[in-house]
């Protein structure tokens, strides 16, 4: 079925490009693909001839590029069904899992619950989870090799470790070695908000751009930029992270230790104990808080103005520093985007410097399987090594 079981599809970076193009915005000709990478026609033809006799691309039927063209062309596209991708996201309370084709479309999903929350419980309960979702269709057990796992925190995606998840309660574990030994995959690991990335860039809103950035919003504000088609890491690891910009220094304090951090501000904790405040009700709940501002209440509305305005500022100063040309907004912070939103909107406009001022903000609605699928994207870059080697992704 694979001619190496464990090692990456492609390695020359002729077949990587002509790959992952396809992948991101096929069917296209071999003279389209030609001029988008850069190769010759006689290198597109020689990158794409063994994907084609492994099942992986195949040719459309010959369509003429115009009327009165001269010899019709043959394009290229992906075979989805060649290979299937499993994708785990890991929460504090449950296992997300997905079956997704070649080019991420979710084919199946799953979800258990989790109990006692330490790796060693996690791991038995995973490989019984990929067995679920293995079961469900009977050429998905014999094409997937790759199963691909998000998580909150700190992530070595070189070596699959986890160096530390605040959510979790976990540190220095090394998840990829943990859960391949009990699923028998190639497991690759990478944290949440940047394995979203991933999808969202070559699977979404992100497709043909250079420049791209995410944010989500919600239990903590997350965020990861793509420079030059590349997920961006940074020196530290820690490139990107929005979340703990300083947009107030006497703001409250954020969980990192920092005063004033967009999150310490926004995230969906913060927006709950200024209300809570602000109020004296400490039992409130983030619903109650919810409904409380749009049925006009002035603090429960104040919070989330507030919310909203350290979003946006945050983000202008990514859009200021980077210049993506497209900005997504998700997470499970969007729910409550009807709050958040002008806030959000007007602080940006405000904030950004003149012609990044046109990069859009887009809301992307953040459903659990989105999770799952951002991690099989993650198992299917892991197909291509010279995106898997440059040190990647921005921050969560």
């Amino acid at each position: 079925m694979f001619r190496h079981h464990s090692q990456p599809l492609v390695t020359a970076p002729a077949e990587t490009a002509v790959l992952a193009l396809l992948l991101a915005e096929g069917p296209l000709s071999r003279v389209e693909l030609a001029r988008r990478t850069g190769l010759s026609s006689t290198a597109v033809t020689k990158a794409a001839r063994p994907l084609i006799d492994d099942g992986y691309l195949y040719e459309l039927p010959p369509e003429r590029t115009a009327p009165g063209a001269g010899r019709p062309v043959n394009p290229l596209a992906v075979a989805p069904d060649r290979e299937y991708f499993i994708g785990l996201k890991i929460s504090a309370d449950q296992l997300f899992g997905a079956v997704c084709d070649l080019r991420a479309g979710v084919r199946a999903t799953a979800v258990r619950p989790l109990g006692e929350i330490t790796p060693e419980a996690v791991a038995p309960l995973v490989a019984e989870l990929v067995d679920e979702l293995l079961d469900t269709e009977p050429a998905f057990r014999d094409r997937t090799r790759h199963l691909g796992v998000a998580v909150n925190g700190d992530v070595d995606r070189e070596s699959g470790r986890l160096r530390h998840s605040g959510l979790l309660g976990w540190r220095d574990v090394p998840l990829a070695d943990l859960l391949a030994a009990s699923t028998g995959l190639s497991v690759t690991v990478e944290n949440d908000v940047r394995a979203l990335t991933v999808a969202e860039h070559w699977f979404g809103e992100g497709i043909g751009t250079g420049y791209f950035a995410l944010v989500t919003i919600g239990a903590g504000i997350g965020s990861a930029l793509v420079v030059n088609g590349r997920l961006l890491r940074g020196a530290y690891g820690v490139a990107g992270e929005v979340g703990h910009l300083c947009v107030d220094p006497t703001g409250p304090r954020c969980r990192c230790g920092a005063r004033g951090c967009v999150e310490a501000i926004a995230s969906t904790e913060a927006i709950l104990a200024a209300v809570r405040r602000d109020t004296e009700d400490g039992h409130l709940t983030f619903d109650e808080a919810v409904r409380m501002a749009r049925d006009g209440h002035p603090a429960a509305r104040a919070a989330f103005a507030r919310a909203g305005q350290a979003i946006g500022v945050g983000i202008a100063a990514l859009v200021n520093l980077v210049g993506p040309e497209r900005v997504v907004v998700s997470g499970e912070g969007v729910d409550a985007y009807d709050l958040l939103g002008r806030h959000i909107q007007d602080a940006y406009a405000a904030q950004a410097f003149g012609a990044a001022s046109r990069c859009p903000l887009s809301l992307r609605p953040l459903p659990w399987e989105e999770w799952a699928r951002g991690a099989a994207a993650v198992a299917i870059q892991a197909l291509f090594p010279q995106y898997t080697a440059t040190p990647t992704a921005g921050a969560g």
